[in-house]
């Protein structure tokens, strides 16, 4: 279904409310909830999905991916292929940060990937995008909460594959974690891939 511009705002501008107002998970009630006009370009046909807000980037800045050292390796390799967060859509799978017992980031659980699964399907269906890059594992395994896969990351990183009418483009995180798996340089490599692909569609 395709929404006409004016109309795509009021549903995310609904979406955004609900989420807002969302408290189904205990341990994230009181966390920001990272969905507003800052995670980017509704009307984009490339939408990132990263796997939580971290809680010194977006917990802090309200947006995806920035605030920290995993935004800032993100916004590099964004330059590195000439784009810009207003020309794409960044959000995660998770949309509150999740933290332990001693305040560090945490992975979120099944039951929170479950409650949050309503509002990732519905922001893929309102942005529409013909590209989703996921960034890291647990961002490419929520997307079977929607629609099942068989797809591992380093078997398909960087490749163009085909998922519920749509193409994924499964990438590793930009975190300084992720780059331990797969060094900066490689991960540029790989995003040049991304725009390649994009610009050839």
């Amino acid at each position: 279904m395709t929404l006409a511009k004016e109309n795509k705002q009021d549903e995310f501008n609904k979406l955004i409310s609900s989420v807002v107002n969302c408290n189904k998970c205990e341990r994230m009630c009181n966390r920001r909830k990272v969905l507003s006009e800052k995670n980017g370009n509704i009307n984009s046909k490339v939408m990132f999905i990263a796997e939580a807000p971290g809680r010194h980037g977006a917990e802090q800045t309200g947006i995806p991916l920035n605030g920290d050292k995993t935004g800032t390796n993100f916004d590099k390799l964004l330059n590195s292929i000439g784009w810009k967060r207003e020309d794409i859509f960044i959000t995660n799978a998770i949309l509150c940060n999740p933290q332990n017992e001693d305040g560090n980031n945490s992975t979120p659980t099944r039951e929170e990937k479950e409650n949050c699964r309503e509002n990732l399907r519905k922001t893929i269906e309102l942005v529409n995008p013909e590209f989703i890059v996921t960034l890291g594992i647990n961002a490419l395994e929520t997307l079977k909460y929607l629609e099942r896969h068989n797809y591992i990351l380093k078997k398909c990183v960087a490749k163009k594959l085909s998922w519920n009418g749509r193409h994924i483009f499964p990438l590793y995180h930009p975190s300084p974690k992720g780059m331990i798996s797969r060094r900066f340089e490689t991960q540029m490599t790989d995003f040049g891939k991304l725009s390649d692909v994009v610009l050839c569609s």
